[in-house]
């Protein structure tokens, strides 16, 4: 009898174990999530920061809200947890690996710990047998504007406490609170850099002249700009200063500056602002709002300079020889009226002489009167470079100015001669 043939079995492929691959596969996602987390809290630009009224609000109420002397707002960094807020004192920072708040920002919920000494997770952390002796602790993440965990506000006591459930809707309610915050922060940083990004870089193409400029907000942006650019013949100078602060001020100040590079197309100074001024009318009208400017075209053959001044009236020659002449205002500002005109004057900028305009933060920074631009003609008279009269202006201001500081000096260098 022929044997029957043996059956073909399938083959069997020898597959890893399961839990190894899965155990892999949660490591790399969480060195992932926490480079991404770290990426957040850098991104941020809060840690190493100094006090904050903004912060302070949240772990003042925090305290009166849920009974706690002790409420804290802290950033986790790379190795370290670090407080922005403390209503009682703490240590600055402390280890990363030892601290609560690295546990609560591992969940999206508030951790609640009612007994620190009957907790294994942390009967043994020196936070609790140490000097600080934390045996109640509650604290819910706070996200940052990406959703990643970046910190916590918390409450902590050095007894044992129960934590209700209107409790922790509170605590809640004020991390949502601590991410608005950081939300407006971060927007107001962007803001800035965006800002920053708009102010001219050296003055390359006119050999002979220099240009330096300073803007120095009050708050994270400025109602204040300074620019320059090339046009036909030479350069385009302009300061400009919208009434208000804060971010309004700076649309209004972007969309200003945008304007005057637009109308420079126009041939004459006078051509320029008013047809940035017609453009601008609707715009200035309805923000309630106006802006003070001053403007100029340089001739970079002559040193001729056509300037019109819209009610800003701080601007100033000074002279190689010591001497100096006020440019007086030609016209109201920007958006007091539809049908202004300004008149076009001119003066000549001769081999040594300086022109600085500055912002009325400038005035608020010395004396507060008119008469504080004898004080910024006579730095100015002691500097031997646009970069240099700037600084000597900043210097002598230093942190005092209640308003956006906006400095504009233009030098033309002792050795370039009239005509060449």
């Amino acid at each position: 009898m022929t044997p029957e043939p043996a059956p073909i079995l399938p083959a069997v492929i020898a597959l890893p174990a399961l839990p190894v691959a899965t155990a892999l596969t949660q490591a790399e996602d969480a060195a992932v999530a926490e480079l991404a987390r770290q990426r957040a809290v850098d991104e941020l630009r809060i840690v190493g920061t100094g006090p904050s009224e903004r912060f302070d609000r949240i772990t003042r109420m925090a305290r009166r809200l849920l009974g706690f002397d002790l409420a804290v707002i802290n950033f986790v960094d790379h190795d370290r947890q670090w407080v922005k807020s403390s209503t009682l004192p703490v240590p600055g920072e402390s280890s990363r690996g030892t601290a609560f708040c690295n546990v609560t920002i591992a969940q999206p919920e508030t951790l609640v710990v009612k007994d620190s000494a009957a907790d294994p997770r942390f009967r043994d952390n020196p936070a609790v047998t140490g000097p600080l002796g934390v045996r109640f602790y509650a604290g819910h993440p706070i996200e940052g504007p990406g959703g990643e965990r970046v910190g916590t506000i918390c409450v902590a006591d050095t007894v044992p406490r129960e934590f209700t459930a209107e409790q922790e809707g509170i605590l809640r309610d004020l991390a949502l609170w601590v991410q608005d915050e950081l939300a407006l922060v971060h927007e107001m940083a962007d803001s800035a850099v965006v800002q920053h990004g708009l102010l001219p870089r050296s003055l390359v193409t006119m050999p002979g002249y220099e240009a330096a400029g300073l803007l120095r907000p009050v708050r994270a942006v400025s109602g204040d700009f300074y620019d320059w650019y090339p046009v036909r013949g030479g350069a385009a100078f302009t300061l400009a200063d919208a009434m208000g602060k804060g971010v309004p001020a700076a649309l209004m100040a972007a969309t200003v500056r945008a304007t005057m590079r637009a109308g420079s197309r126009f041939d004459g100074v006078a051509a320029a602002v008013e047809a940035a001024a017609e453009a601008l009318d609707a715009d200035l009208e309805n923000a309630r709002t106006f802006v003070t400017l001053f403007h100029a075209h340089l001739e970079e053959e002559t040193g001729i300079l056509r300037y019109i001044d819209a009610g800003h009236g701080l601007t100033t020659l000074v002279r190689a020889d010591g001497t100096s002449e006020r440019l007086s205002s030609t016209g109201l500002p920007l958006g007091v009226g539809w049908d202004l005109t300004w008149e076009e004057r001119e003066v000549q900028l001769r081999p040594g002489d300086f022109l600085v305009s500055v912002s009325d933060g400038a005035l608020d920074g010395l004396d507060g009167t008119l008469e504080s631009l004898d004080e910024v003609e006579a730095i100015v008279r002691t500097a031997s470079s646009a970069v240099g009269a700037v600084n000597a202006i900043s210097a002598r201001i230093g942190g005092a100015a209640p308003d956006d500081l906006t400095v504009l000096v233009l030098h033309r260098l002792p050795g370039h001669r009239v005509g060449g």
